[in-house]
């Protein structure tokens, strides 16, 4: 995901802010988090890492909460396009490939990273949802939609639910199950989970 514009930052006078920097400090955010986790990060280690001044940071970020809400929305997950591959199977293959290659990636990192502060910081908690849940729940609603048009399934009472089922093992398996350094965990789970969504969406010939 690129870094070239940061939702949700003020927009100042005088000199323009320098992308670069910018990005090399929402790329030091991510590091820091994967190494010390949200309460062992701190903005004097970020700025360092990133070879600017704490000076620098503040004048961008005014505490460590809003880097990290900045940096939770820089690297949120790109699921990639919503492709209509003309059948529920294929559909719910390339969303759940998706999926896997978000967590394995920087999205992932944080996400990790950032959990269980989430849990008490609402902050936090609300740029998840909207940047991580939200995008894979509209995506199911569509791929289930189209399912229920073309006469493969028939109709989903609460498709949010069939996002749940999607989120919970995904997440579960690739961050809770130990694996071997390197696995690539959520294209596993990707393949295993395929055919219990399938079933129970009722797909037909499944």
């Amino acid at each position: 995901m690129t870094t070239d514009h940061l939702p949700g930052t003020s927009p100042r006078r005088g000199r323009p802010r320098d992308a670069a920097r910018d990005r090399a400090l929402m790329a030091a955010t991510l590091d820091e988090l994967r190494l010390h986790g949200y309460g062992g990060l701190t903005t004097a280690a970020v700025a360092r890492r990133a070879g600017v001044s704490t000076a620098t940071l503040y004048r961008r970020w005014r505490s460590k909460e809003h880097l990290v809400v900045q940096a939770a929305a820089v690297w949120a997950e790109d699921l990639g396009p919503d492709r209509d591959t003309g059948s529920l199977r294929s559909d719910l293959r390339a969303l759940l490939h998706d999926k896997a290659e978000a967590l394995d990636g920087p999205s992932g990192q944080l996400l990790r990273a950032i959990l269980g502060e989430a849990a008490h910081n609402r902050a936090l908690a609300d740029v998840l949802v909207g940047e991580y849940v939200a995008p894979l729940q509209e995506r199911v609603a569509s791929l289930v939609a189209r399912a229920e048009e073309r006469g493969e399934i028939p109709p989903v009472e609460d498709p949010m639910m069939v996002g749940e089922l999607v989120i919970g093992p995904m997440v579960t398996h690739t961050f809770l199950v130990p694996h071997e350094p390197g696995g690539r965990p959520g294209r596993d789970m990707a393949e295993r989970l395929l055919p219990y969504l399938l079933r129970a969406l009722g797909a037909k010939g499944e």
